[in-house]
């Protein structure tokens, strides 16, 4: 590095950059064509995985591709060329589609990889911005990276080149999955740690409480009894029941402190006279994001809703706050 610092505007720089790189991104789409489409078909078609390689930042960019199809419903691995030629080709079959990242299309390692790839009969489609390089030319399909200059101020280090291979890349596999018919549920199922699949997946069993955490007094109880089980519970309600176990009001911690500073022997009072009937409830077991928008929707602010079976009776009870802990939201 100079041991000379020069002042640089440094705005000018990054707006330069994004200008060339916007412009890069321009152009690739304004020369898609039926290459594009047929690559679609390959891969719609591909009965094994897609891999794919690249050396160095194109490397890079191969790496993350291969995360965006397998998680968008085309199962996709990388594979780094050097390692391919020393083992990791094993992991390869006749059923599978190369994709092979160079700009230059001269990247040695690529181009050992090609004859093997064609030994074992495999499809490849090349990203490049030369479709007569060496590696075009060993392509059974190359989609063009139609770059005129780099965003650095040399021209030197990859930019604008790899931008627009990731875009390429991202929007084969959206096209791709698109045809597919690939659904919020689908993704879901592959990000099941994440906020969609949450959103998606988690139902009110998966986080209703249950057993020694559900509150539930019969309606001859009185109002003592219902604190005894809402604390025993580390609840926030208790469900109330006829002799055949059928939901018939709801109590919370909250109505009992209400009647206890209405009266000071409300305690031992029956349970009834401080219920809440006909309570909103949930049946079934629906998304917890249905349950969320159960809660927002009530009339009035409520903590705690109850599951019921088709019977009528409680057999779990949603708490919000554990809904929010979940990650619904």
């Amino acid at each position: 590095m100079s041991a000379t610092m020069q002042r640089v505007d440094a705005l000018a720089v990054a707006r330069e950059v994004l200008h060339i790189e916007i412009e890069a991104l321009q152009r690739l789409m304004e020369t898609l064509d039926e290459r594009f489409e047929q690559a679609v078909e390959v891969l719609l078609h591909c009965q094994g995985r897609v891999v794919l390689s690249g050396v160095g930042k194109s490397g890079a960019i191969a790496r993350k591709l291969a995360g965006t199809f397998s998680s968008t419903g085309t199962p996709a691995l990388f594979i780094h060329p050097t390692e391919a030629a020393h083992g990791d080709l094993g992991t390869i079959t006749e059923h599978d589609v190369a994709i092979l990242l160079s700009f230059r299309g001269e990247s040695d390692e690529l181009i050992l990889l090609c004859p093997a790839l064609k030994r074992l009969r495999v499809y490849t489609i090349v990203f490049t911005g030369r479709p007569d390089s060496t590696l075009g030319r060993m392509a059974n399909l190359v989609l063009e990276i139609p770059i005129e200059r780099e965003a650095c101020p040399h021209n030197l280090a990859p930019t604008a080149s790899t931008t627009a291979m990731l875009a390429l890349g991202d929007a084969l596999a959206m096209a791709t999955m698109a045809a597919r018919g690939f659904t919020p549920r689908d993704f879901a199922l592959n990000h099941p740690a994440g906020a969609l699949g949450r959103r998606l997946l988690i139902r009110a069993h998966d986080v209703m409480r249950t057993g020694d955490a559900l509150a539930i007094v019969p309606e001859t109880a009185l109002l003592r009894d219902a604190l005894f089980a809402i604390t025993k519970a580390g609840a926030g309600a208790a469900c109330v029941v006829d002799a055949n176990g059928v939901m018939v009001g709801l109590v919370t911690d909250g109505d009992i402190r209400r009647r206890l500073l209405q009266d000071e022997t409300a305690l031992a009072r029956p349970v009834s006279e401080a219920m809440t009937r006909h309570p909103m409830t949930l049946r079934g077991n629906p998304l917890a994001i249905e349950v969320l928008e159960r809660f927002q929707s009530a009339p009035v602010k409520i903590g705690d809703l109850p599951v019921l079976d088709e019977a009528g009776r409680p057999i779990g009870m949603v708490v919000l706050k554990d809904l929010l802990r979940a990650g619904i939201v």
